[in-house]
């Protein structure tokens, strides 16, 4: 399954909303961001069962900069979708949301955004809201993909 993750407040903090993976001083100097504690043990166990990891983002960071942070803590991702190839992609579709995750090929997308929640529903597709102070935020996911998965293989 592709699995896609937004950055802002679900990996990545806007403040101490949540603990974060340990930096060094040369991720630091690197211009390296903190990502929430436990992501890369999440994505390893994601990547185990045999799900395609992919960022979706609506900021403006390049791919390149994402996937060296996510390389940084170790952790590959598939693809990175930032809010530049966003906004071409859904205007040549006339989708007038802020996220589409069908439009990537991506089965499920994972987010902190209400508003994100009302466009699945009224766009028709799946998604996992976790709260950035949801501190079995990684366990939530986990057993959610889990039924959705078994739902889809019945």
């Amino acid at each position: 399954m592709n699995i896609s993750f937004d950055l802002d407040n679900t990996l990545i903090p806007h403040g101490n909303v949540f603990e974060t993976e340990k930096r060094n001083l040369i991720g630091k100097l690197l211009g390296i961001e903190k990502i929430r504690k436990g992501t890369c043990e999440l994505i390893r166990q994601l990547k185990n069962d045999g799900h395609n990891i992919h960022i979706y983002t609506t900021s403006y960071r390049t791919r390149r900069k994402v996937k060296l942070t996510f390389r940084y803590y170790g952790v590959k991702v598939d693809r990175v979708v930032n809010q530049i190839q966003n906004e071409r992609t859904l205007k040549l579709m006339n989708i007038n949301s802020s996220k589409y995750p069908p439009a990537f090929n991506f089965d499920l997308h994972i987010d902190d955004s209400k508003g994100v929640e009302i466009e699945a529903e009224r766009y028709n597709f799946n998604t996992i809201i976790v709260s950035p102070d949801d501190k079995e935020w990684g366990k939530k996911i986990r057993n959610e993909i889990k039924r959705w998965v078994t739902r889809v293989q019945q």
